[in-house]
């Protein structure tokens, strides 16, 4: 295993950007970024005081941070996050599509709102976060990472909105390889269900029954995966599926 001095060279002088970056997962991705080297864009949407503490926990690793609200169902807020990145950073080498919500609502149930929140969050908002960074990435031959996870693989029919929406994020990790290659690598993970502390018992029981490693997830193992996506120059268009064989 790398030791944590050269866990934080590997990343030393880039700029990360994570969607989503105040709470749960891509609260742990930033602080792990940060870890590594890098100087950290997080991202919120209402969670602004989430936000402030985590750039203080950056900070406090000796790396610059800045924490910007946007409504990533709104274009014209995509573009301001990626102008006040820029601003403050000049530079962007790493773009984590983290963001997404995950509604529930059962086939007869499912309204035009629901469908667009889900779409447009999940799916849209990876495009064109993509797009307003590919300027910068392909100065930095930098990399994208975007969050599918399992539903976009077996299709939930409870949630079919989110199914739809991480099905095409799968696509969208392909099509977008190939439109920003050689300079930009773009991969993807998909994860089964990850547990964090504070977790209700029950949410991991269905999971756990299914998954041949009969655990769920956790940071620990999303993080690791990025690291190895991030770290891995001659991968690209993959999507990895972190769910301990639940998909088998």
């Amino acid at each position: 295993m790398p030791t944590s001095d050269s866990n934080r060279r590997k990343l030393s002088g880039k700029v990360a950007l994570v969607t989503g970056g105040a709470k749960r997962l891509g609260r742990a991705v930033a602080l792990h970024l940060a870890r590594e080297g890098a100087d950290v864009v997080v991202h919120f949407n209402s969670s602004a005081s989430e936000a402030h503490e985590v750039v203080t926990q950056i900070t406090s690793l000796g790396r610059r941070a800045m924490s910007v609200p946007a409504d990533l169902a709104k274009k014209s807020d995509i573009d301001e996050l990626f102008a006040s990145a820029t601003k403050e950073f000049g530079r962007l080498d790493i773009l984590i599509n983290n963001a997404s919500n995950f509604l529930h609502a059962d086939f007869a149930s499912i309204t035009e709102e629901i469908w667009d929140a889900a779409l447009d969050v999940n799916l849209k908002a990876p495009f064109f976060c993509s797009q307003a960074a590919a300027p910068l990435l392909k100065k930095t031959n930098g990399v994208i990472i975007n969050l599918s996870d399992v539903a976009g693989f077996l299709g939930w029919t409870r949630y079919i909105p989110h199914s739809v929406s991480k099905a095409g994020v799968i696509m969208l990790t392909r099509v977008l390889a190939k439109a920003l290659a050689p300079e930009i690598r773009v991969n993807a993970i998909a994860p089964g269900t990850i547990t964090m502390p504070g977790d209700p018992p029950d949410l991991a029981a269905d999971f756990i029954k299914r998954a041949p490693l009969q655990r769920t997830g956790t940071t620990e193992d999303v993080i690791a995966a990025i690291s190895f996506l991030v770290n891995s120059p001659f991968i690209t268009g993959e999507v990895l599926l972190l769910d301990g064989g639940r998909t088998l």
